[in-house]
């Protein structure tokens, strides 16, 4: 399943029990962090989140879907699905958009969760599974239940798989050939050399954009531009909705200083609450976005600006969680490509 390897954790226990005391402590401390955190709230009794009358509420009870806007929020106010069942993950829809998603309540599914006991209780009921950790009632929850939030946060985050995108399509201004079909001087493609230098570190490597590739890659997988991108961006964009829930080592076919050595610095630079890492090298402003990390929560940005017609990949530097990393010196020959 693809919840088990997303940062998803229930808090449980019966009503009375302090789920949402603890819940609100994490979210504080944790989001002081820098960490984005979502809530995901069950109950069976049903909400009450709107005042009855209210123009919003009686859009909602005509039957459309609400999205209500103010001053440095919004809130969405959905009908379920006819063919979804009440207890449906809304948190994979969360997970792509937050580093870390708390659920509250339903302690009958498979998620991984803490258990909280309440008074005159001392184990949780037979039928609550994948239970990580009790904590007793008289104690300082928040201190005993941190350490373990931010331990599997950072497991989970990790079992994220990750894929390698190599981007071709490209001429050369010298050589007037297609970028990725220039040779080293061991005889082999630029194209073939970008992909054994990633193979190693992804569970797979996609080819995006036209062209003919060497026959000795004819199994690789072949991806077209997303037609509603441009530039380098249409190859990303066009891997992240192939494989939405995988990371992507995105690389430009014609660097030929690319090394294992750097691209495991690259890697290195990944951490929770960062969605993309985009290499600076020294004493340069700008990023290089053809040799750098995109989470798939990054997808949600780029979308964003395909729709608004921006195509540079660059621009992600502005956003929060895209964030800058200062290329060793030792290193920074990976980002050549040939045409500098």
């Amino acid at each position: 399943m693809i919840a088990d390897r997303l940062p998803i954790l229930a808090v449980c226990g019966w009503s009375g029990s302090g789920k949402t005391t603890l819940i609100e402590q994490l979210v504080r401390r944790l989001a002081s962090g820098r960490l984005s955190v979502a809530v995901v709230k069950h109950d069976v009794h049903g909400f009450e989140v709107d005042r009855p009358g209210k123009d919003s509420d009686r859009f909602f009870r005509a039957g459309a879907d609400v999205t209500l806007c103010g001053p440095g929020e919004t809130f969405h106010r959905v009908h379920r699905a006819a063919h979804l069942p009440d207890d449906s993950p809304n948190w994979l829809e969360a997970s792509r958009r937050h580093d870390l998603v708390l659920v509250e309540g339903f302690k009958h599914t498979p998620l991984p969760k803490v258990w909280l006991l309440g008074e005159r209780e001392a184990q949780p009921p037979p039928e609550a599974e994948a239970v990580l950790d009790v904590v007793p009632r008289h104690v300082d929850r928040l201190a005993a239940v941190l350490p373990l939030v931010e331990a599997y946060l950072e497991t989970q985050w990790r079992r994220t798989p990750l894929f390698g995108c190599v981007l071709i399509g490209g001429k050369s201004r010298r050589m007037g050939r297609p970028k990725h079909l220039l040779r080293t001087g061991a005889g082999i493609t630029w194209l073939e050399h970008t992909i054994s230098v990633l193979s190693p570190l992804c569970k797979g490597v996609v080819i995006a954009g036209p062209g003919d590739v060497p026959a000795c890659l004819a199994g690789c997988p072949r991806l077209p531009d997303a037609p509603d991108a441009q530039g380098p961006m249409a190859g990303l964009l066009a891997a992240m909705r192939w494989a939405p829930w995988a990371s992507w080592l995105l690389a430009a076919c014609d660097m030929p200083y690319l090394s294992a050595a750097a691209v495991e610095w690259l890697l290195s630079t990944r951490r929770p609450d960062t969605w993309a890492s985009l290499p600076r090298l020294p004493g340069d402003t700008g990023v290089e976005p053809l040799l750098a990390h995109y989470d798939f929560r990054a997808r949600g940005t780029i979308e964003s600006l395909v729709r608004r017609g921006e195509y540079s990949l660059s621009v992600l530097s502005r956003y929060a969680r895209m964030s800058p990393a200062i290329v060793p010196e030792s290193l920074a020959a990976a980002w050549r490509d040939v045409d500098r």
